[in-house]
């Protein structure tokens, strides 16, 4: 379990006139900043390493707007997507000081008619642990989202719909459960969400250069959004600002992202016990989530990371912290794709700063069993290229595959390319099948756990992977 009181004690920065990482070391974080940035058709981005509470490297990449030819600079403001979730749990940590709410009390204290508002408390809905339906899915979101909504439009895509688990006893991450916390935070301040948010996070963090989607006609040096469809990189749509809300809707500079974390680690947003909680795995029916309030609480080359990333239609971004190591990385990018830039930067950034560590990550496992190594290589190429081998498959995973999960595991493993290396971490009996757990890496950053399952006939019963 980490500790909440290293973060408290070791995220607070100091000035941003910092002294410089050794030119070897930045020399590597900019070449591989470089190919990731080419790799994924991503065109610009910032980044900062905040190392020991002191910026020791910041630095933009590429283009703002590719159209115009702009550049992007140390200021230019980027979409930061879900890391917007951070700003509401701080926002309902602090009503809860106040004594306005509790986190332990169920939705329906404040909202009574809201779905399943009776069986879900508010502190289910900060961990994504309220079995809650995702309002942002289904083949139309991205039209539907592009276009203003009001509050009850946007609860109405999960009205009626059943909990997919029972709260508590697992995590699903779920956008729906932070629009609620949105309107909750309005209920109970008598403010609108953005204005809370200004008034009582943005200036006691001293964040001058953060606004919200809605403010992007008018915010100097905005980058423009891009994804990749088909492997080429084109325009993206503008989420509206109604829809993101309190779940991803906020705009930001890396250095307002570094304030942030400043104030909130020293106590200047909430108390000590709150970002505590914010910065606790949530425990579960069976185990624990890898998710606080607000903030995921996970590893990372097997190391202890706290943050979040974000992503929209046109960006991503991380904002990471490991306390081990007492290091910051943020990342802001202008382009949407699989692997998210914004992570695979703090990934890179992160082995560069400490390549024996990475080092010792990369190592397989002893007693590699050949056979299932070139099995996983096969499958994988298959999933990538949507093909379905039925005869390496259990009857009921082949079923699943020809039915559209092999369609669906295409469009999320296409855009990583071919493998570099294939490392065996070990096998595991696990719900009567016999698990082989591999890594697979793709260059700089970019690292995905695969695993099968084998039934007692030696088929492919199931695959899992993140």
């Amino acid at each position: 379990m980490r500790r909440a009181s290293a973060l408290v004690a070791s995220l607070a920065l100091a000035s941003a006139h910092a002294a410089s990482l050794d030119p070897a070391r930045a020399a590597r974080i900019d070449a591989d900043v470089q190919a990731i940035l080419a790799r994924t058709h991503t065109p610009g981005a910032v980044v900062a390493v905040v190392q020991d509470d002191r910026v020791v490297y910041r630095k933009a990449y590429g283009l703002r707007d590719r159209e115009r030819g702009l550049a992007v600079d140390t200021g230019t403001p980027f979409e930061i997507g879900s890391i917007t979730k951070q700003f509401t749990a701080a926002a309902i940590l602090q009503l809860q000081e106040a004594h306005k709410l509790d986190i332990d009390a169920r939705l329906a204290t404040i909202l009574p008619d809201a779905p399943h508002a009776g069986e879900v408390t508010f502190r289910q809905l900060l961990s994504h642990t309220s079995g809650l339906p995702e309002y942002l899915e289904g083949d139309d979101v991205e039209a539907w989202a592009s276009k203003p909504h009001t509050f009850d439009e946007i609860i109405a895509r999960v009205a009626g719909k059943p909990l997919v688990f029972a709260p508590g006893s697992r995590m699903a991450y779920c956008n729906t459960g932070y629009v609620l916390l949105g309107r909750v935070i309005e209920v109970v301040s008598h403010e609108r969400y953005r204005d809370y948010v200004r008034k009582h996070l943005l200036r006691r963090a001293g964040m001058t250069h953060t606004a919200t989607v809605a403010d992007e006609p008018h915010l100097a040096g905005m980058a423009v959004g891009y994804r990749v469809d088909h492997g080429r990189s084109e325009r993206a749509p503008v989420i509206e600002d109604s829809v993101g809300g309190a779940a991803g809707h906020l705009v930001s500079t890396v250095d307002d992202m570094i304030r942030w974390s400043r104030a909130l680690a020293r106590g200047e947003i909430v108390g000590g016990a709150s970002v505590r909680l914010m910065t606790t795995a949530t425990p579960l029916a069976e185990g624990s989530a890898d998710y606080g309030l607000g903030l995921f609480v996970d590893r990372v080359r097997d190391q202890p990371r706290i943050g979040h990333t974000g992503g929209s239609f046109g960006f991503t971004s991380a904002n990471e912290f490991f306390p081990a190591q007492h290091v910051r990385l943020v990342a802001l990018t202008n382009n949407t794709t699989s692997p998210e830039p914004g992570e695979t930067i703090t990934n890179a950034i992160f082995d560069d700063l400490f390549p024996a560590i990475a080092a010792a990550a990369d190592t397989p496992v002893a007693d590699e069993p050949a056979p299932v190594t070139a099995r996983i290589k096969a499958l994988f190429d298959d999933v990538q290229h949507d093909r379905v081998d039925a005869t390496t498959l259990a009857p009921k995973l082949a079923a699943k595959m020809q039915a559209g999960l092999a369609h669906r595991l295409a469009a999320l493993f296409a855009p990583y390319g071919a493998p570099t290396r294939t490392l065996y971490k070990g096998t595991r009996t696990e719900r009567g099948l016999e698990w082989y757990d591999y890594v697979l890496a793709f260059g700089p950053g970019s690292r995905l756990a695969f695993s099968i399952g084998l039934d007692d006939a030696g088929r492919i019963a199931s695959l899992s992977y993140g």
